[in-house]
């Protein structure tokens, strides 16, 4: 029988207990360097739990051949450990294996290794277009303060920037211009080198033809879908899929009543924003989605409609994936022929 590893793992290394078939309980410290040696020492039938981290994803790699099941930790549903009064790695590392012999730990899942990394780059590309907005929303505060009115959009071409060098301001501000204006041209070659590689990466992707088909999601929106996502048979139904990107409703219920909140938002905050996004312009082509979108706005206005909208979306996309479908004609549904 096989025994049930908890490890605490940290930047540097990680403390293991190993619960045998008996319960008694050994405990031991590698340095990630000596990640090897840990791999060498278990066995096929082990079952081994770790927290997930900035690391967790390589030890993963690292171990999974060897061990009958690795199982990564959600941290946010697992408050045992992070609310323990105890804090140690040994006894963080004993947690985890005693609720992984009862199988009681909630599991976050491990993407593929491509999604994996479309997502970072995704996220980092994210990153940069906020940096680059807010560096944008500086240089109108800068040209305010000198009574220089400008539009929102001024600054969203070289021309505008051209422009924005060009305003008569003290010398000190000049140079507060000049370097913004430097890191803002930086930024979107950065993020257009991103959006390069995502548009190019992206078509590697399975499920990238099927989400691509339809009206309204494009190469890039497309990708950074997918590389949420991962695979779609990780989720069993539609709810599922709604509840990770954070569109479901917060629900009360307590006696007999029972009260309907704003969402979650606990998803994916970057797959949910990109999901509302693709929204926006798909109901400009669907009659479907434009009719639901319509009569949900009348009756509750157009924030809570363009997310019960954008969980229609989601409800296509997740059968689009699972049935491997691609549209010919989305807007009237109409399948491409095999």
């Amino acid at each position: 029988m096989g025994r049930f590893i908890g490890v605490d793992l940290h930047k540097n290394n990680f403390m293991i207990c190993i619960m045998d078939s008996a319960g008694e309980k050994t405990y031991r410290k590698f340095a990630l360097g000596e990640i090897d040696a840990f791999v060498q020492s278990v066995d096929a039938e082990d079952e081994v739990a770790v927290e997930t981290t900035t690391n967790t994803r390589y030890f993963v790699k690292k171990v999974r051949h060897r061990v009958k099941t690795v199982r990564v930790i959600d941290t946010s549903q697992f408050k045992v450990i992070s609310q323990s009064v105890k804090k140690t790695d040994a006894n963080d590392a004993e947690v985890i294996a005693l609720y992984l012999s009862t199988g009681l730990l909630p599991e976050v899942r491990m993407k593929d290794e491509k999604a994996a990394e479309m997502e970072s780059l995704a996220n980092t590309r994210d990153k940069l277009v906020k940096l680059r907005t807010a560096l944008k929303n500086k240089i109108h505060n800068l040209l305010g303060a000198n009574g220089i009115i400008t539009a929102k959009e001024f600054l969203s071409s070289e021309k505008g920037l051209e422009k924005a060098l060009s305003y008569p301001l003290s010398a000190t501000q000049q140079v507060e211009m000049e370097v913004l204006v430097e890191q803002i041209r930086s930024l979107s070659q950065s993020i257009a080198k991103i959006d390069e590689e995502i548009k190019q990466r992206g078509k590697g992707l399975k499920g990238f033809e099927n989400i691509t088909s339809i009206k309204g999601i494009g190469d890039k929106s497309g990708t950074i879908l997918l590389s949420v996502i991962g695979d779609i048979e990780n989720f069993r139904s539609r709810k599922q899929l709604d509840a990770y990107f954070g569109i479901v409703p917060r629900v009360s219920n307590s006696n007999e009543t029972v009260h309907h909140g704003r969402i979650t938002k606990r998803g994916n905050k970057l797959g949910r924003t990109t999901l509302v996004q693709c929204t926006l312009i798909a109901i400009r082509y669907s009659d479907y989605l434009k009719t639901y979108y319509s009569r949900l706005k009348t009756k509750k206005g157009s924030g809570k409609a363009i997310i019960a909208t954008a969980r229609k979306l989601l409800g296509i996309i997740y059968d689009t994936l699972k049935n491997d479908w691609i549209f010919e004609d989305f807007p009237n549904f109409v399948l491409k022929s095999a």
